[in-house]
Order: structure tokens, then C-alpha cells, then sequence
């Protein structure tokens, strides 16, 4: 049985008011344009995702007020638990009953695959956050699914790339036992060996785990130069606890993240995060800019926003600024002009939709700072290098996007 899902309407906004009449040339179906954020509300990710990015995306909503006039938003939200029949039961209702015109977030990379068949299926839109797996715009690719933050080759790339010349430098895995960890751990091996290096060892631990001595001990006796970790919220809390415990935070392994987000280094404190090392899609500190919008954010949520809350507000931005444009909620126009405007805000600079709906936009690599190097709270990365979006994605012509032409790959 479906666990009960508990879902609130947190936006009704509107510029003239909430029972403004919409003007006659609006084609706006139900009167009304409806948003369903589901993602993991309570749960090991929910620090990264959750309850922020329902507030950053309510901020879009209000930002827009000026340009959507009298068009109304509506936002429901739903905690899939990080179960794929729950959010998929969700979004299906929302699809069918509701009659929502966009999914966003959903931050669970099983989730998402089933979410994509459904607006595939319905022809309806789907903005995500913080997935990992590269064949929500790979093989499961929808012309009207798009992958905003990242993805699991995004993530590795840049460490991989960075720290692996030859066969001197190992690499040992450990990853969460579901899609995300999985497909983490695949892509960057396969970049290890392309790079020349080896991988001497890997391990999967389930979802719930929370004693990872065994794991650890058996990264420690594999003698890896690096240890990446592809899992994220508490389980990356906890590990690099133990970490730290067990003594090998100064034993010669590098410890790298696969997914990282300034919620972690403050939930486990820069003494333990301290030397981690990891690519991110945003940083709240880079300049003026994204300094501005976390300000924002922080005099609301008492939290720095994480590179997904960050990247659901830009997503969301542009969506209804296409809304707005086109004076319609209809999927195929909306999504044309998505495609046609580039995303240039805090979140990212120039960037532009591809055929196979990723948002190509540079990242970061980033090393957690120490105590000494901080100066301010929540001043926690030093920022090691800019990764161009070319470098940071598979390129168009290695896609196996059956939206990709092979005109849009020739190019």
C-alpha cells in the first residue's frame, strides 16, 4: 500500500490579487497555472533539497509577480521518501486529477526515470534538480524534460579529470545502493580508465545505512590514493564522521565527494569536511550575484541555499518567464520559447537548453576550507578552478539522446 501523501498548496499569487479575472487573450488552462514540487521533504536528502527548494521556488513565483500580471500560480508538494512508487503514484494524480503543467525537483534519480515516462506519456514538463543519472538525458531523454543542476558525469568529471594522470593514481568507490550511487560510480570509473588510471575496489551500501566502519576499513586496506564517495546528505555526513574518527582524514587518502552541498559541510562542521574535495553547480559565495540571492534566502530559511534550491529558483524563472512570454501554459509553446531564451541569471551565466534537456552551464571544483581559511560563517569553499560547460558535460556527439539530431551533433 501507497503511503498517504501530504500535499499544500504554499503559492497563490497573483499581481492584481488571487480572484483577479484573467484577461481574455491569457490562455491559461483552468485559469490557473499549477507547479508540483515532490522531492525528499524529510529524509537523508532533505538538507540539500526539501523544504528549501519549495522556498526558493515560491521566491521565483513572487519575483514574477510583475511580468505574469494577473496569471495565477498554484505550487503542490509532496515528499516521496525516496520511494519511486511513491512519487510516481504522486505525480500520476497530479497528472490526471489535478491537472499540474509542470514536475519540479523530484531529486531522486529513480523517481525521475518514472517521472519522465509520465510526461513523456502526457506531454507535460518536468524541471529537475539533483539528478544523478545521465540517462534521464541519455537514453530516457523527453523533449520536454530537463535536467537543470547536474548530473553524475558533471559531478565526477571534474575530480576525476583533475586528479588522475596515469596509472599511479587509484581510486576505490563507495556508493549508495540505489540509481544515483550506481550510475555515480559506473561513469566515473569509466572516466578513471580513460584518463589512465585504475580502480582497485568498490562497495554499495543501502540507503538507511548509518555504521560504515566495515566499508571504510576496506577503502583503507584497498591503499587507493582517492576514496569518492557517491552518496550525499547524511550518509555523507556520517561517513566522513567515521572518517575522521577512524583516523584517516591525515592517512595519505584523498577523500573526494561525488555530490556535495555547503548543507553538509555545516551539518558535520569544517573540522571533518576540511580537505574534501568535490565539483558543485553553484556556490552561494561566487560573487555579487549569488551573494545577493542567498542573502535573500537566508533572512527566510536561517540557511545558506544549496546548489539545488539555487538552481530551482533559476529553473523556475525561466518557465514562467516563457509563461509570462507567451501568455499560455501550453506545453508546446512554452517549452519553444524555453529553448529559444537563454538562462542568464544568478544561477548561471549565458546558458542554454540542449536537444537532450540538459542546461549546459559551467560548474566548479572545490576544496572545503579549513577553520583558519574561513572568514565568515558559511564560507566554505575555496573555489579551485571554473569548469566550462563544454568540459563538464558528455558532448553532444557521444549522446545517445534519440532527441539529437545528427545535425545538432555535427555542431
Amino acid at each position: 500500500m501507497i503511503p498517504a501523501i501530504r500535499t499544500w498548496i504554499v503559492a497563490c499569487v497573483t499581481a492584481g490579487g488571487m480572484l483577479a479575472a484573467l484577461p481574455a487573450h491569457s490562455q491559461i488552462s483552468d485559469g490557473v497555472v499549477k507547479l508540483g514540487v515532490i522531492n525528499d521533504q524529510s529524509g537523508p536528502f532533505s538538507s540539500l533539497t526539501g523544504p528549501g527548494s519549495v522556498l526558493a521556488i515560491r521566491m521565483a513565483v513572487e519575483d514574477m509577480k510583475p511580468q505574469l500580471g494577473d496569471i495565477r500560480v498554484e505550487i503542490l508538494v509532496a515528499d516521496h521518501q525516496n520511494k519511486p512508487d511513491v512519487g510516481v503514484a504522486t505525480v500520476k494524480r497530479w497528472l490526471d486529477v489535478d491537472n499540474i503543467d509542470a514536475v519540479l525537483d523530484v531529486s531522486n534519480s529513480s523517481v525521475a526515470l518514472g517521472v519522465q515516462t509520465l510526461i513523456r506519456e502526457r506531454n507535460k514538463v518536468a524541471l529537475y534538480g539533483i539528478i544523478g543519472t545521465t540517462e534521464l538525458t541519455g537514453k530516457q531523454c523527453a523533449k520536454t524534460g530537463f535536467s537543470w543542476v547536474h548530473d553524475a558525469y558533471a559531478l565526477v568529471s571534474g575530480p576525476v579529470k583533475t586528479l588522475t594522470k596515469g596509472p599511479e593514481d587509484t581510486w576505490y568507490f563507495l556508493g549508495a545502493d540505489f540509481e544515483f550511487g550506481k550510475n555515480m560510480v559506473q561513469v566515473a570509473k569509466r572516466l578513471v580508465t580513460a584518463r589512465g588510471g585504475k580502480t582497485v575496489g568498490e562497495a554499495f551500501h543501502p540507503m538507511s545505512e548509518a555504521d560504515f566502519s566495515s566499508y571504510l576499513l576496506q577503502a583503507q586496506g584497498s591503499k587507493a590514493k582517492m576514496v569518492a564517495f557517491a552518496n550525499a546528505g547524511t550518509q555523507l555526513v556520517n561517513v566522513m564522521k567515521q572518517w575522521q574518527e577512524f583516523g584517516m582524514q591525515g592517512g595519505g587518502q584523498r577523500p573526494i565527494a561525488t555530490l556535495l552541498s555547503v548543507a553538509d559541510v555545516h551539518a558535520a562542521g569544517m573540522d571533518v569536511m576540511q580537505g574534501l574535495t568535490a565539483t558543485t553547480a553553484w556556490y552561494w559565495g561566487l560573487n555579487d550575484d549569488t551573494r545577493a540571492f542567498a542573502k535573500r534566502f537566508f533572512a527566510r530559511f536561517n540557511a545558506m541555499p544549496t546548489e539545488s534550491q539555487a538552481g530551482m529558483y533559476s529553473a523556475t524563472m525561466h518557465y514562467l518567464k516563457a509563461v509570462a512570454a507567451t501568455k499560455t501554459d501550453a506545453t508546446d509553446a512554452v517549452v519553444s520559447r524555453m529553448r529559444e531564451v537563454p538562462v542568464d541569471d544568478m544561477f548561471a551565466k549565458g546558458a542554454r537548453l540542449r536537444p537532450d534537456g540538459k542546461l549546459a552551464h559551467d560548474f566548479l571544483l572545490v576544496t572545503v576550507k579549513t577553520k583558519q581559511e574561513s572568514k565568515a560563517p558559511w564560507d566554505y569553499y575555496k573555489v579551485d578552478a571554473v569548469i566550462p560547460s563544454s568540459d563538464a558535460f558528455t558532448s553532444l556527439e557521444a549522446s545517445d539522446c534519440p532527441l539529437v539530431t545528427d545535425a545538432a551533433k555535427s555542431k
